[in-house]
């Protein structure tokens, strides 16, 4: 399967304000986010062609440039507006949609007070990635070696491009194991989340998950705990310690890219995906769908 770079692609992007083709968003190789990690994003997805909440994202994108010490020069409605225009003039349907945001190339120090900021949002079609049986079929996980940070050592609650590195060398060595991805321990030697998605396990009927303190609380996350307390399911945050895994039943990851995805196996440990975990999938699955159209 040949790979279609993301640089070579039709359509268009917008970017500072106004909706250029996208073979022309480029910026210099000098831009301080490239060299110093200035730089956040936000990962959304369009269902039928409505970003499901949006509104929120938008506000973690500003939120999170507040962390990195800029500010996006864009309110929370004028992002909502440009997202759905880039949907719209990339045909709507099922899309991922990313904003960036990235100081500029002016200064090229460690300090870059005066460098501007740009703006950046695009799209592309991606449908869920598993229709639900093979989703229930589980995912294998292995532990990464690297840890979340502690969060007096980095902006942990910023989704920041920099904190992301550790991810993608994890991930690597996770695949090149045959492994989905890597579940990641925190700074203390803890269960965190995994390299772009939150964690949830499930033992005796009561599901846990860690507490989002040197992480992102990712909206999908925030989504699945509203979704599990509506359909009467105990949800208990808490420090979970890796050695816990054997005593748990069920697990699932969940993050925008991912939705709601069973696990059969965190390295050594296995589950097997069951009714709860499928509940979940399913009850995802029917929140993200504008009601107009799932009715």
């Amino acid at each position: 399967m040949a790979i279609i770079p993301f640089d070579d692609r039709d359509g268009v992007i917008w970017m500072d304000g106004k909706v250029i083709p996208w073979r022309d968003a480029k910026i210099h190789v000098l831009s301080h986010g490239l060299h110093y990690g200035s730089c956040v994003f936000e990962g959304e997805r369009a269902y039928d062609g409505v970003i499901f909440k949006s509104t929120e994202h938008s506000v973690r994108f500003r939120k999170s440039a507040e962390l990195m010490d800029f500010e996006i020069p864009y309110s929370v409605e004028e992002l909502n507006a440009a997202k759905d225009e880039v949907v719209r003039l990339s045909g709507g349907g099922d899309q991922y949609v990313r904003p960036v945001a990235w100081r500029g190339s002016e200064m090229m120090a460690v300090s870059a007070q005066h460098s501007k900021i740009h703006v950046a949002i695009a799209t592309w079609v991606w449908p869920s990635m598993f229709d639900i049986e093979t989703k229930m079929k589980g995912i294998k996980l292995d532990i990464a070696e690297f840890r979340r940070p502690d969060p007096q050592c980095a902006p942990v609650h910023a989704k920041a491009a920099g904190l992301y590195m550790i991810c993608t060398i994890s991930k690597h060595k996770a695949e090149k194991k045959g492994y989905a991805d890597a579940m990641m321990l925190d700074w203390q030697g803890r269960v965190a989340e995994c390299t772009g998605a939150n964690i949830f396990f499930i033992k005796d009927g009561v599901i846990h998950t860690p507490i989002a303190d040197c992480f992102l609380n990712g909206l999908t996350r925030q989504t699945v705990l509203a979704l599990a307390a509506a359909q009467g399911m105990e949800v208990v945050e808490r420090r979970i310690m890796p050695e816990e895994l054997a005593s748990f039943n069920e697990c699932f990851i969940v993050g925008s890219a991912a939705e709601v995805t069973p696990v059969a196996e965190v390295g050594p440990y296995s589950f097997k995906p069951g009714n709860m975990s499928r509940a979940m999938v399913e009850a995802y699955a029917d929140a993200v769908r504008p009601k107009s159209k799932a009715a």
